[in-house]
């Protein structure tokens, strides 16, 4: 789980995403060279943030979208 040094005032989120070079890859049968092919179908990753701000921050920073990632939804799983 991603999360910033402080845990104070943090939320969980529940982001899905996937890899649009993969995507693209796999249904033209082929694989990409360094990520697998199960990034052509949607992912779930739980990010601890303070905003949604912070969690899609973490997120783009591990899964970068100049790598073909795509954030598809982001939703809190707690309060």
């Amino acid at each position: 789980m991603l999360q910033p040094a402080i845990t104070e005032g943090l939320k969980a989120y529940e982001v899905s995403l996937y890899n649009r070079d993969v995507r693209a890859l796999v249904k033209a049968n082929e694989s990409h060279a360094f990520f697998g092919d199960h990034w052509a179908d949607t992912q779930l990753q739980d990010v601890v943030a303070r905003t949604e701000k912070e969690a899609r921050k973490l997120i783009s920073d591990r899964y970068p979208p100049e790598h073909g990632f795509v954030v598809e939804g982001m939703s809190i799983i707690n309060n």
